[in-house]
């Protein structure tokens, strides 16, 4: 079996890039998958801030697993989507400067009081899109599950795997707890179209706990994914609400944050989820 590779959302140790290097190098990780960078969301930095970013990140010893950025988080009805398109090739430029093998994204939001499956093929039009224009490029597309998005049932993602067989998934089990989805149930539905992991527990009442604590199967899963030759796997602590993840979310779906798994700073929350990980591995 091959070193499995560990990365993090170290945005949720320190908005600075500086502090998220000192984040990841204490724990012992391999890279980053990068959403904010000094503050700003990877999507908006400059050619030449992403430049600064891989300079620091080789020097340290580190790399950019991946962009986890926030495209196709967006309504389904909305008409910036030409606009969206456009951030998405800047994203695609910066994946590339940043030496970033993949790039997370989701499948746009539904209308709460309509059946997503409604939407199957605007939705499976424009992954088309986004696909079409990364065609080419050495950056592999990953789609999230996500509450909230058309994507956030197994069953869903499934007929995006299949309709666009180039895109691929991340599995993350505390977004389909949270989803009201079986988190077992849905990896044997996907587990064959999965490049990679968000490492995140959740309770049933979608509360978030360190990797092991909740209801995720989440050791069950990792352990089957490594038998299937996967490496790699990205922290997402959660455990500790962020500056920026009310940003990331619509409003009225907050994460929750469960009150035992509770830290006195981001940085501590941070190093229990990778000390959870860890656990789990070893």
């Amino acid at each position: 079996m091959k070193k499995v590779q560990l990365y993090a959302f170290a945005d949720e140790a320190s908005p600075m890039i500086d502090g998220q290097i000192a984040a990841m190098r204490r724990n012992g990780l391999d890279g980053l998958e990068i959403r904010g960078v000094d503050g700003t969301n990877i999507s908006a930095i400059s050619a030449d801030k992403a430049k600064e970013v891989r300079k620091k990140m080789d020097d340290a010893g580190l790399k950019v697993w991946s962009i986890g950025s926030p495209i196709g988080k967006i309504d389904i009805h909305s008409d910036q989507f030409a606009a969206h398109l456009e951030s998405f090739r800047h994203t695609l430029a910066l994946a590339e400067i940043l030496g970033a093998r993949n790039i997370r994204l989701f499948s746009w939001y539904i209308p709460k009081d309509e059946d997503p499956e409604k939407y199957r093929a605007e939705v499976i039009d424009k992954m088309a899109q986004l696909a079409q224009i990364a065609r080419g490029s050495s950056v592999r597309l990953c789609h999230e599950n996500e509450k909230g998005i058309y994507g956030s049932s197994a069953e869903r993602c499934r007929v995006l795997y299949e309709a666009l067989p180039e895109i691929k998934g991340i599995f993350d089990p505390a977004n389909f707890i949270q989803c009201g989805q079986d988190t077992w149930e849905a990896w044997q539905m996907l587990k064959d179209h999965i490049c990679y992991m968000h490492i995140k527990d959740a309770l049933p009442d979608g509360s978030v706990v360190p990797a092991g604590k909740g209801e995720g199967n989440v050791g069950k899963i990792v352990r089957e994914y490594l038998n299937m030759g996967g490496e790699a796997m990205t922290v997402e602590p959660h455990l500790k609400v962020f500056d920026g993840l009310k940003d990331l979310e619509q409003k009225g779906d907050a994460s929750v944050v469960g009150t035992k798994y509770q830290y006195p700073d981001s940085d501590t929350a941070f190093d229990a989820a990778c000390s959870a990980l860890k656990a789990l591995l070893a």
